[in-house]
């Protein structure tokens, strides 16, 4: 007579994370001894001890296969979060028989994308315009650290007025010049034009400059930008003054009143002597369909915006890489601060005067008989009616989709 043994071996393992329970079968030929008697006929209790011992195997394989391939699942799932490869990302992957062996790949959705690998201690998201040494211990390079950024786009012809302006600014202040006009070394006339930075594209906007150069996670360590133009009269102004305002009144994004001397276009961003901030404004009979809508609350004008860390983060989203002169932009800076009739205001206390010098549009090019001026001046109100498409229609597509999934839902 002859019975087959079957003998569970937890020895083999086929890849990683998953543990395989090979069944090898062992024959044993029992051959009848002693006058004729098996085995089990000279021991009873023998044949209990082996059943005994093979139903508990089975049962210790049954669980073991049962746990392991869960874990293996438990892995694969963590793993169909991701679209990369299946061998490049886990959060801990089985590669060895020996259960204490256990080698760890890192996988952080929360990391910035791209760097989902990396140890959150490793990653730096953010960055910043101060300069550093090229020598020395880097911890030591800084001795002062600008709480706010001032960035002006600037031609040579109007270093003057720019340099009148930066004087406005303390140490408080990192300042960067983008340059439309190419000319950058003749900027050290002036001894805090060294320590600034200097970013120079031929015949470019100051918000073809925001969108490429104060990316949130450049200034995010700057907790107010200033985003302004070259031809600004700064005599009643100072800007730590300015700053105090502003926390004092709550604004995410302001501007300095204008003089009512000057050039005006809107009721709202006109300096008022009657008090420090300005949050409303009336206007022109069917300019405002509502008193807490732009121009008559929630605006500032795009020629020396103040924005908070924040509503900089937010604005620059909205701004479109291709529409370059910022047009309507104003009127859609209300998106991004709630409730914008109380976070964007004009602070009175602290003015300036816009001196309306055509330096930008003097870039352009003569075309069909037009001059440089009125074609800059054309392509900003083709701007700004393709802004207010473009906003309109992705609120739009957003609010029918909402209603789509709302419905859906139902």
């Amino acid at each position: 007579m002859q019975n087959r043994l079957l003998i569970f071996n937890f020895t083999s393992v086929t890849a990683p994370g998953s543990i395989v329970v090979d069944m090898k079968s062992y024959e044993s030929e029992y051959k009848m001894k002693n006058h004729g008697r098996s085995m089990f006929g000279r021991k009873p209790n023998d044949s209990m001890k082996i059943i005994l011992t093979t139903f508990i195997g089975v049962v210790f394989g049954f669980v073991l296969g049962v746990m392991f391939p869960t874990l293996s699942m438990t892995k694969l799932n963590l793993r169909a979060n991701s679209s990369h490869r299946d061998d490049e990302i886990s959060l801990i992957d089985i590669e060895s028989n020996k259960m204490g062996n256990i080698s760890k790949k890192i996988w952080i959705p929360s990391n910035p994308r791209g760097a989902e690998t990396l140890p959150p201690g490793i990653v730096a998201s953010e960055s910043d315009f101060h300069l550093h040494r090229l020598w020395g211990n880097p911890s030591e390079d800084l001795t002062n650290i600008p709480k706010y950024l001032v960035a002006f786009t600037v031609g040579y012809n109007l270093r003057h007025n720019i340099n009148a302006a930066v004087e406005k600014f303390s140490a408080d202040f990192a300042i960067v010049l983008f340059h439309y006009d190419g000319r950058i070394a003749e900027w050290d006339e002036f001894e805090w034009s060294k320590t600034a930075i200097h970013i120079s594209v031929p015949k470019q906007t100051k918000w073809w400059y925001a969108k490429r150069f104060l990316h949130p996670s450049i200034v995010a360590p700057y907790e107010f930008i200033f985003i302004w133009d070259e031809d600004l009269g700064v005599e009643h102004f100072n800007a730590k003054e300015y700053i105090k305002l502003v926390k004092k009144h709550g604004l995410e994004i302001s501007q300095p009143g204008l003089d009512p001397n000057g050039s005006l276009v809107w009721r709202m961003t006109k300096r008022r002597d009657n008090g420090e901030v300005h949050k409303q404004s009336d206007e022109e009979p069917g300019w405002c369909s509502d008193p807490y809508l732009p121009p008559c609350a929630g605006f500032v004008e795009i020629m020396a915006p103040v924005f908070s860390r924040n509503a900089w983060r937010c604005t620059w989203h909205m701004i479109q890489n291709d529409l370059v002169h910022g047009w309507g932009l104003d009127f859609a800076l209300r998106k991004c601060v709630e409730p914008a009739h109380e976070k964007i205001g004009v602070v009175d206390a602290q003015w300036i005067v816009h001196q309306s010098v055509p330096s930008l549009g003097n870039q352009g090019e003569s075309k069909d008989g037009k001059s440089a001026w009125k074609g800059v001046r054309d392509r900003c109100r083709l701007e700004w009616k393709m802004f207010q498409t473009r906003l309109e229609d992705a609120e739009k597509a957003y609010f029918k989709a909402m209603a789509t999934a709302n419905s859906a839902a139902q």
